[in-house]
């Protein structure tokens, strides 16, 4: 039952109120309780809550807000003050979510087009970040793939030989930069890489200095360096379906190698395409 004797018109009761603002009872106490959404008077011999029909501006606000994804504790604070840079905030928090959803859902309709075509999947691609790292450097044409393998060995011995005092982590980030941009058989432009505690001096043949961080596109691939261009084919369409646009150069992420498997069937390697989205 609503009452027409107060000083700014009718005011209704509490249910009566939570029906008109499509809300529940429970809600409005609690909008009460935290300082929100106060009633516009309160009976003093019966406790009785009465709502003006005005408030229901404050409310659709509060739920408008709510329903944006914001806090009760952050609308409070647009209530005592608008604060734009709270706006912009979660614009940004909702952006970045729609981005992520957007791409998980690209990659998910990628995966699923390729269960429904009964294709074996022979790789699975990640995104990840490879942080900043200190490495020595020695950018190399090599005749052919297989000839990467001798080559690593023998610039790591001699940067060990020279520097005595760098230290390679373990794990380490160790890999190899392919700067022709595709994948080729022969005369290959590569940068092997391999990080180190510090930057150490610069000899012949090879250079140190810090590889900037990353986001790249993943596939791992199992077997001799010279089996590999199935694992480019797999990561260039993955990464062109999936909306991604290459930002450099392709690499090779070496986790074992002849260093530790003298069969090359039992290499692993990662290949990895930095991109942007």
């Amino acid at each position: 039952m609503y009452r027409n004797d107060w000083e700014d018109g009718i005011v209704y009761r509490i249910g009566e109120f939570s029906k008109l603002g499509k809300t529940t009872v429970k809600t409005l106490r609690y909008y009460d309780e935290v300082g929100l959404l106060s009633p516009a008077d309160v009976d003093e011999w019966n406790g009785y809550r009465y709502y003006s029909a005005s408030q229901l501006f404050d409310l659709y606000r509060i739920v408008a807000l709510r329903q944006i994804g914001f806090s009760i504790d952050e609308i409070r604070q647009l209530a005592t003050a608008q604060s734009l840079d709270l706006i912009e905030r979660r614009r940004e928090e909702l952006a970045h979510q729609h981005a992520t959803l957007t791409d998980q859902l690209s990659r998910l309709d990628h995966y699923l087009s390729i269960q429904k075509e009964g294709l074996a999947m022979s790789y699975d691609v990640i995104i990840k970040t490879i942080p900043a790292s200190n490495i020595f450097s020695s950018r190399q044409v090599l005749p052919n793939y297989s000839d990467l393998g001798a080559a690593m060995m023998s610039i790591g011995a001699k940067i060990s030989a020279d520097n005595p005092g760098i230290c390679c982590p373990e794990p380490g980030y160790c890999c190899a930069i392919y700067h022709d941009g595709e994948y080729k058989e022969h005369d290959i432009d590569v940068e092997i890489c391999q990080e180190t505690d510090k930057l150490g001096k610069d000899g012949d043949g090879y250079t140190f200095r810090v590889l900037p961080e990353a986001q790249v596109a993943a596939v791992l691939h199992r077997g001799p360096y010279d089996t590999i261009s199935a694992a480019y084919a797999y990561l260039f369409d993955w990464v062109t379906k999936n909306g991604y646009t290459i930002a450099d150069s392709p690499r090779e992420s070496y986790i074992d190698g002849p260093w530790s498997f003298e069969d090359p069937a039992q290499w692993l390697t990662e290949v990895q395409v930095p991109v942007t989205k």
